[in-house]
């Protein structure tokens, strides 16, 4: 009887995916038909769960059917993020007219992403500081799963304890890059950026010396990125599917006690991804940019990346966002897209591990007073480098910062229940600081059509489209 159920439940998924392709060959909005599925994906993840539990051998089964779809198209968008940065960065520096803003441009990219990281570790504080959060409150209802996650994190620790600051700008430097590009490391990804970055110097280089040489290598390099950009396309078109049974997975295998259990926190960590939400476009009206017209022209990015949970899956609608609706120059939504898949995420290396550790601090009787607070913003700032935009980037933000801070991180464990549901928003926010950092750089440095970023149009993004 079991394995009837779960040929019903596997019927119902591929029954909702045929309804998606119906509306693609309807030429259905790529942002419309994504709400559909997430919308689809929460009524048939619900309703699994209501009429099965999450703990039902049924459901478990069923998942492993639905995973093919899901994780299936999860290991696609991982598959082709390494040849995306590389190309996307090579790119956007060689194709920089004579190189002379190319200083400025990456200065000003890394300067916001940072400052803004920093900002949004005092937004965790304070929200975990408000919500009164404390680890101690959490330690009497752990299960086995929130004891093996914790067990795994300091299984992961050796990876970056001990490890000094001078150590850990080291540890960027790409000495193998065909390693790096296998993800070998932690701070593999800011390898690879740190090494298309050279290649990108290097052809600007190369137009002085032997301009036929250069001219070869970047129409090499352009028909790459043509190539990269057409297979993303490809995958980005199973967004919608993928979505579908990601969300249903979600719904149907997440433990309502669970997130009851740790409902203050999903609650104060929404509050402050909300409220840096609110700073950024703060930060665009300060530079003269409507944030109204900024969010009406962002809204579907985001929503791939709050459903997708990756930032650098999202970079290709990043950059298309960016060029063809908010007017930045395609060098200055490479890099920036591209840096801030790798650099000073908002949500998962600054909001994230500062409220872990301002949980975890009492338990561990360290008191949170003011020289911690401010050494807590230095060390996310600093640490915000080399976070991978791919899922369990957070986690390896909260293992340095914590490491750092010299505070226990199996604690962080307590919270594996409610992972994938403050993922989404801390992604989302990701996403929405690198399109920010590419909109100020674009205005500070005049790479920016100020009347496209003001029409009223919001042309539906090629990459994305049937």
């Amino acid at each position: 009887m079991e394995t009837f159920f779960v040929i019903l439940n596997i019927a119902v998924l591929a029954g909702l995916a045929v309804l998606l392709y119906i509306m693609q060959k309807r030429h259905v909005s790529f942002s419309k038909r994504v709400f559909t599925a997430l919308g689809l994906g929460i009524l048939l993840g619900g309703a699994l769960q209501w009429i099965y539990t999450s703990e039902s051998e049924v459901v478990s089964r069923s998942m492993d059917w639905y995973s093919l779809l899901g994780s299936g198209y999860v290991g696609l968008l991982q598959m082709i993020v390494i040849p995306l940065i590389m190309v996307s960065i090579i790119t956007a520096i060689m194709n920089i007219k004579g190189g002379k803003k190319l200083g400025k441009i990456s200065a000003s990219v890394l300067i916001t992403l940072v400052l803004t990281t920093a900002i949004a570790a005092a937004v965790g504080i304070a929200s975990a500081m408000a919500f009164g959060l404390n680890a101690e409150d959490l330690l009497a209802g752990q299960g086995e799963a929130e004891i093996a996650r914790g067990e795994s994190l300091e299984s992961r620790l050796g990876d970056v304890e001990g490890v000094s600051l001078p150590e850990q700008i080291l540890s960027f430097i790409p000495t193998n890059p065909f390693a790096d590009m296998t993800g070998a490391r932690p701070s593999s990804t800011l390898a690879v950026v740190i090494f298309s970055a050279f290649i990108g110097l290097a052809v600007l280089g190369l137009d002085r010396k032997n301009a036929q040489q250069a001219e070869t290598f970047r129409g090499m390099i352009n028909a790459v990125h043509g190539v990269v950009m057409r297979i993303v396309t490809m995958i980005l078109r199973l967004t919608p599917y993928g979505i579908l049974a990601l969300i249903a997975k979600m719904m149907a295998t997440t433990d309502p006690a669970g997130i009851a259990r740790l409902a203050e926190f999903v609650v104060a960590s929404y509050v402050a991804l909300i409220v840096m939400f609110v700073i950024h476009l703060v930060i665009l009206l300060l530079f003269g940019m409507n944030p109204v017209t900024y969010a009406k022209k962002v809204v579907s990015t985001l929503i791939f990346a709050f459903t997708s949970r990756s930032s650098a899956a999202t970079i290709p609608l990043n950059i298309e966002t960016q060029t063809k609706k908010l007017g930045v120059s395609e060098g200055v939504a490479n890099l920036s897209a591209s840096f801030g898949a790798t650099i000073g995420q908002n949500g998962c290396a600054g909001i994230y591990p500062a409220m872990l550790a301002v949980m975890i601090a009492p338990a561990a009787g360290v008191e949170v007073n003011l020289s911690f607070i401010l050494t807590l913003i230095a060390v996310v700032a600093i640490s915000s480098f080399g976070v991978a935009g791919v899922g369990g980037g957070a986690t390896f933000a909260a293992l340095i910062v914590l490491s750092t801070m010299n505070l226990p991180v199996a604690l962080a464990g307590l919270l594996i229940a409610v992972e994938p549901l403050i993922d989404m928003g801390r992604t989302a926010l990701n996403v929405n600081d690198s399109m920010v950092a590419g909109v100020v750089t674009g205005k500070v440095t005049g790479e920016i059509d100020k009347k496209t970023f003001d029409s009223a149009e919001t042309p539906e993004l090629e990459t994305a489209s049937a």
